[in-house]
């Protein structure tokens, strides 16, 4: 009972893990970057749900969505967006940039100490001897839900076709009319609602914040999003859910639980010496 317990925690875990590595994914595929801010994202939708939660919870979570997608589109616009066609290196320290920007306007406008976020008290449901946190059940429900949601967005919506296509071949997208920079946009607009998301069921595992709330699970969900091979949907769905059964399982034998971060690199480590385009990755040819 006790395994299939941590076995539950460990894929309501990785559902999170997953939505925010979708987001380093989609727009490492379709624009070619890595968003190291996406993870401060998460931050500042658990801050907005601070800030609306006495108001009503409902409330809170649709304006966490909504102020973070517009962050996402914003840091776009103004961060990326002149960047494009510039060295990786100069998007990356640009990237790295607006992380600590965003931590130092949460640490400037809600100050460094930690703030308890307590959402709701759902309880726990028990079958028997098994007892499961609606929480996590919820978490994972809605974590698959989304996932699939945003496959079949990609694979079937006149939108998520055209991301496919700006992410094989930006100029042959662009001369079949296709607008690049609108889907860029929107690639960092869903990205980043998912980082909400992310940022509401994280509270409901540990409810307290800071201005560094994302940046560990920033830092995971990215390793997910390679182990399953970035670029890839697929990948990251299952580099996340993988991500976090090994996390809750390292975490349930006390020998190991101090090394749990360890383990998680070092099989990213070694998935890339064996697969260097993660498990689900394939291999591109870079035109010239």
């Amino acid at each position: 009972m006790e395994l299939l317990i941590t076995f539950v925690n460990g894929l309501s875990l990785g559902g999170i893990y997953a939505m925010i590595a979708l987001g380093y994914t989609m727009v490492y595929g379709i624009a070619k970057m890595l968003n190291f801010a996406h993870g401060d994202v998460i931050m500042v939708g658990g801050y907005m749900i601070l800030l609306f939660l006495p108001i009503n919870p409902i409330v809170a979570i649709i304006a966490a969505i909504i102020f973070c997608t517009v962050v996402g589109i914003v840091i776009e616009k103004v961060a990326y967006k002149p960047l494009r066609g510039a060295s990786p290196l100069a998007v990356l320290i640009t990237a790295i940039g607006v992380s600590y920007l965003l931590q130092s306007v949460a640490q400037i406008a809600f100050g460094s100490a930690s703030r308890f976020v307590v959402i709701a008290n759902l309880g726990t449901l028990k079958i028997g001897s098994l007892a499961i946190g609606y929480s996590t059940i919820i978490t994972l429900i809605c974590s698959m839900i989304v996932m699939i949601g945003l496959n079949l967005f990609v694979k079937f919506s006149k939108t998520g076709r055209a991301m496919i296509a700006v992410s094989e071949d930006k100029g042959a997208a662009q001369l079949m009319g296709i607008n690049v920079n609108n889907i860029i946009m929107i690639t960092f607009a869903i990205g980043s609602a998912l980082a909400a998301l992310a940022s509401l069921f994280f509270l409901l595992k540990a409810p307290s914040i800071t201005p560094t709330f994302g940046a560990l699970p920033g830092i995971k969900a990215f390793t997910a999003a390679v182990i399953g091979g970035i670029g890839s949907i697929p990948g990251a769905m299952v580099g996340g859910l993988l991500l976090g059964v090994i996390e809750c399982f390292a975490q349930s034998v006390p020998a190991i639980a101090p090394y749990t971060d360890a383990i998680e690199f070092s099989i990213l480590i070694i998935i890339l010496l064996v697969k260097p385009t993660g498990l689900l990755g394939k291999k591109r040819r870079e035109k010239v």
